[in-house]
């Protein structure tokens, strides 16, 4: 009897938990993606990614959120990963000026009420732009629907990652394998690896309350990439080709999903 007891006290505490989780997680994801929806109108040619990140950092706390990447443990130099052209992710913000036409990712993590959520786009800077990053960026995207699409209690990582890929190699991409998705929730990264490639049937079974990032990078040239060694932080791409990235926060429910960082 006992036994039985503590079974139901521990699932009640876990029931609790999970309530608490998703209810900070939709909040936050709100400010998230409403923060980003309204950088994406903010960022003109002429401005630096400092500049930028300093906006970020004020809408951050403006909204009542606080800023994710000043944990000590990261030792990260800004509020807000900025990659321009070449550079695929956890770009550095720096004094480089945003020209007409630039590629640029913005990959964002914030906190709310103790919990992460996370997301990232990729837009050209200004009205031009090569029509061939264009149809990047509208791939990549429709490559993260496409993994959203098939998450749901039971669905495994495998899933995922051979809906992402699919979508990506039809349109003539590659494919980034050494950087993936993954939980989200207490920690900024947590278990499972959400890869963007994958066996269907295979990896990580999902379940109802698990909240996931799904985050499709792909690029026009060779896949290689690499850390720069001036920031320690912005990985490039090998061969100078342009590189993307686009992510949402993801709640796992038993007959599908919610998207939580979109608005």
């Amino acid at each position: 009897m006992e036994k039985e007891v503590n079974k139901k006290f521990i699932q009640a505490k876990e029931s609790e938990n999970l309530t608490e989780k998703v209810e900070a997680m939709r909040a936050g994801g709100r400010i998230l993606g409403q923060l980003l929806l309204d950088l994406k109108a903010y960022v003109q040619p002429g401005m630096t990614g400092k500049e930028v990140d300093a906006w970020v950092r004020s809408e951050i706390v403006k909204r009542g959120a606080e800023v994710a990447y000043d944990d000590p443990d990261l030792n990260f130099p800004g509020a807000i990963c900025i990659s321009v052209n070449d550079e695929l992710v956890h770009g550095a913000p720096n004094d480089y000026v945003f020209e007409e036409g630039d590629k640029v990712s913005f990959d964002l993590d914030i906190l709310y009420q103790g919990y992460y959520t996370d997301s990232a786009f990729t837009m050209l800077v200004g009205k031009k732009g090569s029509p061939a990053v264009k149809q990047m960026i509208a791939t990549t995207e429709r490559a993260m629907w496409a993994g959203i699409d098939v998450v749901k209690a039971g669905a495994k990582t495998g899933d995922i990652g051979y809906a992402v890929e699919k979508v990506l190699r039809a349109g003539k991409l590659g494919v980034i394998e050494n950087y993936v998705g993954h939980g989200i929730g207490k920690k900024m990264h947590m278990k499972p690896d959400i890869p963007n490639y994958g066996t269907r049937g295979h990896g990580y079974v999902l379940k109802a309350g698990d909240t996931i990032c799904i985050e499709p990078m792909s690029c026009l040239g060779k896949p290689g990439n690499y850390v720069d060694k001036s920031s320690n932080w912005t990985v490039k791409m090998k061969d100078g080709s342009i590189g993307c990235h686009c992510e949402h926060t993801v709640l796992v429910t038993e007959d599908g999903c919610e998207v939580l960082t979109k608005v």
